[in-house]
């Protein structure tokens, strides 16, 4: 699948510290580029109310995107308890 960045989630990734969660996101973010259908990703998670949202957790951290036309568009990578007021 083709794999884009928003601005927002760059500027998330600059906020993280913890290279154990980086480098969890960059294999995450390989196998998203490998994968032929969102169905061979583990752990995705439809938000609720929004056709095309999604989410991965990743430690305390969840990874939204959205999803069309086979391409990801990943949009925010912040705490569990923030994701819900910031994405979608």
């Amino acid at each position: 699948m083709k794999v884009k960045y928003h601005k927002s989630f760059e500027k998330d990734l600059r906020k993280i510290n913890d290279k154990k969660t980086k480098q969890k996101l960059k294999q995450i973010i390989l196998q998203m580029k490998e994968a032929i259908v969102l169905d061979e990703l583990k752990s995705v998670k439809k938000m609720a109310g929004h056709p095309n949202a999604f989410r991965i957790r990743i430690g305390p951290y969840r990874l939204g995107f959205y999803y069309e036309n086979n391409t990801l568009l990943l949009s925010r990578f912040v705490k569990r308890n923030d994701i819900y007021k910031l994405f979608p």
